[in-house]
């Protein structure tokens, strides 16, 4: 996968295959699109482009809303490459392009320059100055200038749309189970390991304390989670805590993962934990003896529900 990151980098070495939009999360619905894309691009002999854009649009359309996302731009690069399309665009949106009359839009940029012959499309997809344009005016836009526009139907699992704001919902709340089922993989969150209070070693649950490297990065709820992680190439699991630690009066935010039989040194690395399981929300304890009790117990549903896994 040739990856461009913009639009004046790409030039078309044939008539090109196009599909378009943000992605974020790369779901089940995405990978749908991914694999239509690849199939018609080996049928019709064309290049398989996507182009996505990074900024979110939506963070520069409505910045007092902020959006925080399912993948960073890292984590999005990864998943399209295990998709196998040619190639990657990841334009940067700005005003200035939120501001595209739609027909200029798609003569400029998808005709002469992505080289389109056919574009696969959700059908929801909306485009130009104010998104005033729909795939209706697509396919229009298609018989004007010679090119095929492939709608893709809304992604159905059991009886709900997939999305990604449904996603977003799900982890926002704690439902991991239903983000991962939607996701078609296991959500999970990187940063770098840096020093935390030791509470956890005292307790003899010592952690990592990871400090998150994307600011957009969507943190779930509050709570405890069932976890794993890939270290020296061995899958290990083990049980994360987010939030404020309100038994030790602490304000700020954090997230900690105690590893399960795992006690090398960590610090100042980058990790990434996959996220399974919720297992409770967090609780203000009334004393560490106490939270020490819960944290076995916690530790004892972890284990019985890794037997399942494995």
């Amino acid at each position: 996968m040739e990856i461009f990151k913009s639009l004046d980098e790409f030039q078309s070495k044939k008539f090109s295959i196009l599909t378009i939009g943000t992605f974020d999360g790369v779901h089940l619905g995405h990978q749908k699109i991914l694999k239509k894309l690849n199939k018609e691009a080996t049928k019709n002999n064309l290049e398989s482009t996507v182009l996505t854009f990074f900024p979110h649009p939506r963070t520069i359309l409505n910045p007092s809303k902020p959006l925080k996302l399912i993948n960073s731009i890292t984590e999005r690069i990864e998943l399209f490459k295990k998709s196998q399309i040619e190639n990657l665009i990841i334009h940067s949106f700005d005003k200035k392009f939120s501001e595209y009359d739609p027909e200029k839009y798609v003569y400029e940029i998808l005709v002469k320059q992505l080289n389109a012959k056919i574009v696969l499309i959700g059908y929801d997809h909306k485009f130009g100055k104010n998104r005033a344009a729909d795939i209706k005016d697509l396919i229009e836009y298609g018989k004007k200038y010679d090119f095929n526009v492939v709608e893709i139907k809304a992604e159905e699992l059991n009886d709900i749309a997939i999305s990604s704001t449904k996603i977003r919902n799900s982890i926002n709340e704690g439902k991991i189970n239903i983000a991962n089922t939607y996701l078609g993989y296991d959500f999970s969150i990187s940063g770098i390991v840096v020093k935390g209070n030791s509470i956890g070693k005292t307790l003899g649950f010592p952690t990592a304390n990871i400090k998150i490297n994307f600011d957009d990065k969507l943190i779930p709820k509050n709570g405890v989670y069932l976890v794993y992680s890939y270290l020296d190439n061995k899958k290990v699991f083990g049980m994360m805590n987010i939030g404020i630690k309100p038994t030790i009066n602490e304000s700020e935010k954090s997230i900690e993962v105690n590893l399960f039989n795992f006690n090398k040194n960590l610090y100042d690395k980058e990790i990434r934990v996959h996220l399974t399981k919720f297992l409770r929300d967090e609780v203000k304890f009334s004393s560490l003896e106490e939270l020490k009790i819960q944290l076995e117990k916690d530790k004892l549903m972890c284990n019985s529900l890794i037997e399942k896994i494995e």
